[in-house]
């Protein structure tokens, strides 16, 4: 007997993948948390039927989100990442000896508990003596914190749900608040491919133009996401993303990465007609 999980990208598309085990399945407070085994991706977490991590293609998504801010200020040393109960994200920035600490606000302790034991390799480093976890609101987390940041990255859920929050205008507002007067701030930011990711696309895009000055968005490929065509947005309040790319001081650092590298970077913000399109609709 053949097993398949089959997600739901659009009312009119289905995304299936045949498994061969189902190897957790719990229900916390927030959401149900699943890890299946499939030959393709491996093992791979998914919460309330939605696909959050693969263990053959999460280097891409986070190497994406870590290492191109980190590229454009060598010098970030303090950090807050909200959201990215796999672990992963933390996992790359913990390969930066110049960061001194990073706090990681997650809602559900249950994801966390889940990863560390199912999904060990994007959750490796979360015992890391710089790391601080937080189990709490993410928007209410970064509410009371000014000036405190260097970099903050939010690796969230889809905008409904426990993630829902974590695309408001107040929450980018206080985000803007918390970061120090060259901080940075990336943002998981959906895919311009199918409408209703679109407009959630457009609507934060615009909600985080509204506080910084420099906004724009890049583009990276994952295979399981809807779509295959996925983008961060990348706000801060004096560097550029591309001009103000230190190639030099990044590949002096000598990490070793799988998808990511500076010539990519420089292309990851030359977004396709369409997308700046919707873009400059807004």
């Amino acid at each position: 007997m053949e097993l398949w999980y089959t997600e739901q990208h659009t009312p009119d598309v289905r995304f299936s993948i045949n498994i061969e085990q189902q190897l957790c399945c719990k229900k916390s407070e927030f959401q149900r948390i699943d890890v299946f085994y499939s030959k393709e991706f491996g093992r791979f977490l998914a919460l309330d039927g939605l696909m959050m991590v693969t263990e053959k293609d999460e280097f891409i998504y986070h190497e994406m989100i870590t290492h191109v801010p980190m590229a454009v200020n060598p010098d970030i040393k303090q950090v807050l990442v909200i959201g990215a109960g796999d672990g992963g994200t933390v996992r790359e920035l913990t390969r930066y000896a110049s960061i001194e600490r990073i706090d990681m606000v997650e809602i559900d302790k249950m994801v966390v508990e889940v990863c560390r034991e199912f999904i060990p390799q994007t959750a490796c480093r979360l015992d890391d003596e710089r790391v601080h976890i937080y189990y709490e609101d993410g928007l209410r987390f970064v509410r009371d914190k000014v000036d405190a940041y260097d970099l903050i990255i939010v690796d969230s859920t889809d905008p409904f749900g426990p993630g829902e929050g974590l695309f408001t205008k107040e929450f980018y507002g206080n985000c803007y608040k918390a970061l120090k007067e060259d901080g940075i701030l990336v943002n998981q930011q959906e895919t311009p491919y199918y409408t209703a990711y679109a407009n959630s696309m457009r609507r934060a895009h615009q909600r985080i133009r509204a506080f910084f000055p420099i906004c724009r968005a890049y583009q990276f490929h994952l295979p399981t996401y809807p779509s295959g065509h996925w983008l961060f947005g990348f706000a801060s309040k004096r560097y550029d993303p591309v001009t103000d790319l230190y190639a030099e001081r990044w590949n002096a650092l000598g990490l070793e990465t799988r998808y990511y590298n500076t010539e990519l970077h420089k292309g990851a913000f030359a977004l396709p007609n369409y997308v700046k399109e919707l873009l400059e609709d807004e």
